[in-house]
């Protein structure tokens, strides 16, 4: 039903015919970050949600065309409730920080080797002199 997803199907003529037609807009990722991140405690969201929407729409445009990427609301909305999770576990680190890590985190395992590095060349671009410090206790430390 939802056509131009992966894995759905479109629904069969008959049944097409019993609905009536809908417009749909694309909704503002922007506004939606920021209400999400700001509900989740961030007092930057603003700042924050608007650099995040712009490295997805970068990331979309820039590296490989893959199945298994997802740059949508979905992803999206993970991200920021992984951000949420890690700010309250490390309420000490800034902000930023805390969203670079969350979207490295849930972005970074997904990439294949050389999107990698053109991923984190755009959050160097976009959050300029931020230092991520690595996890400790993590599996794997890029």
């Amino acid at each position: 039903m939802n056509p131009g997803y992966a894995g759905r199907t479109e629904l069969p003529d008959n049944l097409k015919a019993l609905f009536r037609p809908m417009s749909m807009m694309i909704p503002d990722y922007a506004l939606v970050a920021e209400v999400m991140l700001f509900s989740e405690g961030f007092e930057d969201s603003k700042v924050l949600s608007r650099k995040m929407v712009k490295l997805y729409k970068l990331a979309s445009e820039q590296v490989s065309q893959q199945d298994h990427y997802d740059f949508g609301m979905r992803a999206v909305k993970s991200v920021l409730v992984m951000a949420g999770g890690l700010k309250r576990a490390n309420p000490d680190l800034p902000e930023d920080v805390v969203l670079i890590r969350a979207m490295r985190d849930s972005n970074l395992p997904k990439f294949l080797v050389h999107d990698m590095e053109l991923f984190q060349n755009i959050i160097a671009d976009l959050f300029p002199g931020v230092h991520v410090p690595s996890q400790v206790g993590c599996w794997l430390v890029l």
